[in-house]
């Protein structure tokens, strides 16, 4: 396919190997690799002796298989030609030539599948091993039969035997972007080892197959792989060899748990014979585990099950399904998952559909966020007679995979037909949201709610649009009435769990953008136990840990933002549709916060590949955070081209975003050169914050990040305002900054460190390197440049102008600094008075003087003296940052 497959995730094992075949102290040279089909002993082996070769020695590679093993020394027939009739005489005639090959490394002999040697090449490998004058690389099938001279190797300590594992789910990762050269999206990953088990030859042909079919595809520089895995004929032909011939009776049972694995055993033993289970068990095929009270039997390899499902009919298989249906159905459904996994049985069954089954198990498939499971079980319950509450099951999934104009139709609809309170109620509020989000349209989805509260009188239904009203207050930037409104929502203790989820996205939000901290925590962890118990709440919990996190950042209290992205992610991560990038986004969310700056874009560009078709805002959070992880590393044209991309995905939906969408402006600017530009946008963030303090205090900390001085007297007005440890230590850095305090920047940085704002401490600390080499302090200077470039190494590579200035002091203005950064940038004299807003003729005036106190006049020498080097300036302890 044009990929290659390189040696990966196995170090540890060549070095074993290596020192086994390098041994001089007179013990067994050499090793045996035992392992499961597949799992890569044969690669090892070749890798060895490849080694060996570079080294020096003489090489010979023997491959046993079964149809060689009727010819005496058919392994080595290869090697040896032609050999007289003698058996005794043959082995040492095969010793000798193979002695005779030396090098001067040696000779090193590899053996692949020695299970299957005849018994005269057994014995050549045993006397070659005894002889100890070559090298033996020696590999074989674990659990395989073999003979008693290739057991004796390591039984007798001739030969080390090494175990050969499966590829851990990291490691797998690490081949499959390897063999592709390029990044593959976490879920995809994880799926693909889930299936292999780190089977590193399965691994491989199913990639191929994959490839060929289009499922696993490049999108937005990620690999990608979507829809139902299919076994292509040479992955089949690999896994029924290892599950060998199958009687009737045994494949009766791994049909049918292909099918409804896992089930327990005494209910698999009323669907086929129980002896059978048995069998399987014994021949490999089967697993069977405790699970509480009950034994609980699956597929030893999920692989067998995807062959058996291919290898079934239509028929057999509908009619199967119905039998494991009904048996599931008559133990009672007394499993939490039962409902799902007899729904997902019966939908594709012989069995007359059943609409309440369905539509719960629909409820049931959207509380597990796997949207596209619960629009088919909901439309097949519709087909079965559904009513009410399987429509509104429908539109629910479908609003969430953003086809808002069907979700709107079917709840237009219902709409119609509502005839009491709590059934209006029960329509407005996803109709509502629909609208808002899936729709882009804020203004309708708040006239659907106006027209609901006219209708009902009920005090309860009047507290539930309360709530969805809070929800749309805090994402329309209108932070006090969002508090206000979801707390008098909160207050009644009968509110639906769906309903508490929404008034905390007004608490919440509406607190994180006025910098009220302390209430954050308790608001959230009531909407996530509610969301854990409703199925239509389990998607807003998603966007709820979002507003979550940005008030955790606004404050400073970022030692709880991966906590809370990590839980949301393990739910999403192995549901397939838009929950998947989802939890990965707010992951690279978390990173960037924290100061991870390239795991953050990879998680971020990650995520955005996967959220292609969405909408609903996540999309522009996500581009949002992608821009300035870009811009913080100083990749100035990747961080152009997100904000492109974020810019044109605004959502109306979004308004209190704003702020950070100009804060995201701001950052490509500086990584631009254009730090006067950037602090003004910084500041312009701040003034749209207007009646959001929280959330200008963090422009204006961004704008003094940026080098701005003039911010001290407001911050020093908020502070006192606000919660958390962000304000009081912004106002000390402007204020330090504005005063030239070296030393109160450099505590800055210390507190800002402790935060957990790396990327801020980096700012602060290459500020008072700054300032202590203006004031002639070098050796202060040279320590704070050494522990703001350490700080920038543990971001992955931070590179802000703060940064930089401190990396290369020039003794230039900051007009002249900007001017010479936009044009070692190939920004042209003219494209730069454009950023600028003078005149050309005002450019060519900067430029000329920096050239004079910088010694050249040749742009192509700016960008090696300004953006090269940095990392040479000298380190510090590890306890700088500290």
């Amino acid at each position: 396919m044009g990929y290659g497959w390189p040696m990966t995730g196995r170090d540890e094992e060549l070095l074993f190997i290596e020192s086994r075949m390098r041994r001089t102290d007179g013990q067994p040279r050499g090793v045996v690799l035992a392992g499961e089909q597949g799992v890569g002993k044969t690669r090892l082996a070749q890798e060895a002796l490849a080694a060996a070769g570079r080294r020096g020695a003489a090489t010979a590679w023997a491959a046993a298989t079964a149809s060689a093993r009727s010819l005496p020394l058919g392994a080595f027939s290869g090697l040896l030609g032609a050999a007289g009739p003698d058996p005794a005489h043959m082995v040492q005639q095969a010793l000798a030539a193979l002695l005779a090959r030396a090098g001067r490394g040696g000779v090193v002999v590899g053996v692949d599948d020695a299970h299957l040697l005849d018994e005269l090449s057994s014995l050549l490998v045993h006397q070659l091993a005894l002889t100890r004058a070559v090298t033996l690389v020696v590999t074989l099938r674990a659990g395989a039969q073999a003979p008693d001279a290739v057991t004796a190797l390591w039984k007798d300590g001739l030969l080390d035997r090494l175990d050969v594992r499966p590829l851990s789910e990291p490691e797998s990762a690490a081949l499959l972007e390897a063999a592709l050269a390029g990044p593959v999206d976490s879920a995809g990953a994880a799926r693909m080892w889930a299936l292999t088990r780190g089977n590193a030859l399965f691994l491989r042909h199913l990639v191929d197959g994959e490839l060929e079919s289009r499922r696993l595809h490049r999108a937005g520089g990620i690999w990608r792989w979507s829809g139902t895995p299919q076994v292509s004929p040479v992955l089949g032909e690999l896994v029924a060899a290892r599950m060998g011939q199958l009687s009737e009776s045994v494949r009766r049972v791994v049909d049918v748990l292909a099918l409804g694995e896992p089930l327990g055993v005494a209910l698999l033993g009323k669907i086929v014979d129980p002896g059978a289970v048995e069998r399987a068990e014994e021949s490999g095929l089967v697993c069977v585990e405790r699970d509480g009270s009950r034994l609980e039997a699956r597929l030893a390899h999920p692989l067998y099950g995807e062959l058996q499902r291919k290898r079934l009919g239509q028929l057999a298989t509908r009619r199967l399904r119905g039998r494991i249906a009904t048996a599931l159905a008559a133990t009672g459904g007394r499993r939490a998952d039962d409902v799902l996994r007899r729904a997902i049985l019966v939908v594709d069954s012989d069995l007359a559909p059943d609409p309440r089954l369905l539509t719960d198990a629909a409820q049931h498939a959207i509380g597990l966020l796997d949207l596209t499971l619960a629009e088919r079980l909901a439309r097949a319950a519709v087909r079965g007679g559904g009513g009410f509450d399987t429509r509104l099951s429908l539109a629910s999934a479908l609003s969430w995979l953003n086809r808002p104009a069907e979700a709107e139709a079917e709840l237009a609809s219902l709409s119609r037909e509502a005839a009491t309170d709590d059934v209006r109620v029960m329509i407005a509020v996803p109709r509502a949201a629909n609208m808002f989000w899936s729709g882009r349209d804020p203004a309708g989805a708040e006239t659907v709610l106006n027209e609901a509260a006219a209708r009902v009188t009920d005090l309860g239904a009047q507290h539930v649009l309360g709530a969805v009203r809070a929800a749309f207050d805090a994402f329309l930037g209108r932070a006090d009435a969002a508090v206000e409104r979801g707390r008098s929502a909160l207050a009644w203790e009968a509110l639906p769990d769906q309903a508490v989820v929404m008034a905390s996205f007004g608490v919440v939000g509406g607190l994180g953008a006025l910098g009220r901290a302390d209430g954050i925590g308790t608001a959230a962890s009531r909407a996530y136990t509610a969301a854990a118990r409703s199925f239509d709440a389990a998607v807003p919990a998603f966007g709820l840990s979002d507003l979550h996190m940005i008030g955790l950042r606004i404050v400073g209290r970022l030692d709880e933002v991966e906590d809370i992205a990590r839980a949301r992610q393990r739910l999403s991560a192995q549901v397939p549709g838009p929950l998947q990038p989802m939890g990965v986004a707010l992951l690279g969310h978390a990173a960037l916060y924290r100061g991870r700056l390239r795991s953050a874009v990879r998680l971020l560009r990650e995520a955005r590949a996967g959220l292609a078709p969405m909408d609903q805002g996540f999309v522009v959070r996500c581009l949002m955070s992608l821009t300035e992880a870009l811009a913080l590393t100083g990749d100035a044209k990747a961080a152009r081209q997100a904000l492109t991309e974020m810019e044109a995905e605004r959502h109306p939906g979004v308004a209190f975003l704003d702020t950070e969408c100009v804060l995201a402006r701001a950052w490509v600017a500086a990584a631009e050169g254009a730090v006067g530009e950037a602090v003004a946008l910084a500041r312009q963030a701040a003034s749209l914050a207007s009646g959001r303090p929280g959330c200008e205090l963090f422009a204006l900390h961004t704008a003094v990040r940026l080098g701005d001085r003039t911010g001290a007297g407001r911050l020093a007005e908020l502070a006192p305002m606000l919660d958390g440890p962000r304000a009081p230590v912004a106002a000390a850095q402007s204020a330090a900054l504005a005063a030239d305090d070296a030393s109160a920047l450099s505590v800055a940085s210390t507190e800002l460190l402790r935060m957990g704002d790396l990327p801020a401490a980096v700012d602060a600390a290459a500020q008072a390197a700054a300032v202590h080499r203006r004031q002639g302090r070098s050796a202060a200077a040279q320590s704070a440049a050494a522990k703001a470039h350490q700080l920038a190494d543990a971001c992955e590579g931070a590179r802000t102008p703060a940064l930089i200035a401190a990396g290369r002091p020039l003794t230039l203005t900051d007009r002249e600094r900007e001017a010479v950064i936009l044009a070692a940038q190939g920004l042209s004299n003219r494209e730069i008075a454009a950023r600028f807003v003078v005149s050309v003729r005002t450019v060519e005036g900067h430029l000329y003087r920096a050239y004079a106190k910088l010694g050249t006049t040749n742009r192509a020498e700016l960008h090696e003296l300004l953006f090269t080097g940095h990392h040479d300036a000298p380190r510090a302890p590890s306890s700088a940052v500290e």
